[in-house]
């Protein structure tokens, strides 16, 4: 089980947006795409981060309690904390509380992606961070 977390573009038909730093990381990746002119670029230029379940219990620590503001489709009632928080918020009023989150958990990466451990979430939430900053009208979908 994992979350998909996309920000997107409210003013284009709700669109993923695009970030100038490609990536290579979460739960899927995608590995490299071919331009139409041949050219071969790693990772993904794409706002979708796929990060696995396995870090909630971490997020239920850093994101505020309580303070949700619907349930995002496809959640349970009530399923609404942790990295939830972000559903349908701007990526401008989200920054504080990532910085924060970020702050407190570190980056530094375990080899294994999917061990629970703070470096590892705060290294996903670093990666939403730098989106936000990017593209801070964004609005978050987290699935």
């Amino acid at each position: 089980m994992s979350y998909g977390i996309r920000l997107v573009d409210p003013e284009n038909d709700y669109n993923v947006m695009h970030t100038g730093n490609r990536h290579q990381e979460g739960g899927n990746y995608v590995a490299f795409v071919k331009t139409a002119d041949g050219q071969i670029l790693q990772g993904t230029a794409d706002c979708d981060l796929n990060v696995t379940y396995n870090y909630s219990t971490i997020y239920s620590r850093v994101f505020p309690q309580g303070t949700a503001r619907e349930n995002p489709p496809y959640s349970n009632k009530g399923d609404n904390e942790g990295i939830k928080w972000l559903y349908g918020r701007t990526a401008e009023e989200s920054i504080p509380v990532l910085e924060q989150a970020v702050e407190q958990l570190g980056t530094e990466r375990d080899t294994d992606y999917w061990k629970a451990t703070d470096g590892n979430a705060g290294r996903a939430l670093n990666t939403l961070l730098g989106w936000a900053r990017e593209n801070p009208n964004g609005i978050w979908w987290v699935l």
